[in-house]
């Protein structure tokens, strides 16, 4: 399927949003849940599986790659943005947690991009998106984040998020880099993925970096995230008052307080007189 060209103006700093500009019969893809806002002048179709082959592959094709999507945690849904008006119109995504969008031009990096299996935001119609597993047993088991990942292939631009900031890094032929699994957000196919384990039992017990190391070798560019969404939702969550227990969580005290003064003025307002 042949590939939109679409422009594009990502806004914003910590929190960003991509702004897409669509030609007459041009059309976005985006993530479900992904719209901030669009011009009178588009139309959505919400389509099943990538929205890549529509009107080909037949119903086969079309569960095929709608499965591939639900192995990786997605939606069995994608929606198409169209624009059916007679001039430019824009649609703009938005980011769902604090980081970087990132431009991914497929033709440019070889037509194949590996990608965090929540990485996808949106793309330019007939971008493919697909899964990829890792070949050995080690990454399936201990790989966590890195063993199912996404697979976006075509010649046109993709839009991937990551948390944090955002680093890329291009490794020479044997050049090694020892990554967090979380913290890898996209690689070129070329780029060797292994699972290390971190070497001492002390490390691994004390360390706070978990067991394993993901390693990655070029030749090949590697992108890497220095917030994970996972370790972003773990500090939310020790941090979040737990409730049962004996009650000592950190301001737990003065919610209790306030409960009781409302209880207290609902039911003995006749006091004062």
């Amino acid at each position: 399927m042949a590939m939109d060209v679409v422009d594009y103006e990502i806004k914003g700093a910590e929190m960003q949003f991509v702004e897409i500009e669509l030609d007459p019969g041009e059309a976005a893809v985006g993530e479900a849940g992904s719209l901030m806002f669009m011009d009178g002048g588009i139309a959505m179709d919400t389509v099943f599986g990538d929205g890549a082959r529509q009107g080909g592959g037949g119903l086969f094709g079309k569960l095929l790659g709608a499965g591939k999507r639900l192995i990786t945690g997605e939606s069995l849904f994608t929606t198409v943005y169209t624009n059916q008006a007679p001039g430019k119109q824009r649609v703009a995504f938005a980011a769902p947690y604090p980081g970087k969008i990132l431009p991914m031009d497929l033709r440019q990096l070889g037509g194949t991009l590996i990608c965090q299996k929540d990485a996808f935001l949106c793309a330019a119609r007939g971008v493919s998106l697909g899964i990829y597993l890792q070949q050995k047993l080690s990454v399936g088991f201990f790989g966590g984040e890195g063993f199912i990942m996404q697979r976006l292939d075509g010649d046109g631009l993709a839009f991937v998020h990551a948390g944090g900031t955002v680093v890329r890094r291009e490794l020479q032929p044997g050049q090694t880099l020892l990554i967090d699994t979380g913290c890898v957000v996209a690689m070129t196919p070329s780029v060797n993925f292994e699972i290390q384990y971190v070497g001492k039992i002390k490390t691994a017990l004390f360390g706070g970096e978990g067991l394993f190391f993901a390693r990655v070798t070029g030749p090949g560019t590697v992108w890497l995230q220095s917030l994970p969404f996972s370790r972003l939702a773990s500090r939310v969550f020790a941090a979040a008052p737990q409730t049962g227990g004996g009650g000592r969580e950190e301001g737990s005290i003065l919610p209790m307080a306030a409960g009781a003064g409302l209880l207290g003025g609902l039911f003995g307002g006749g006091d004062d007189d």
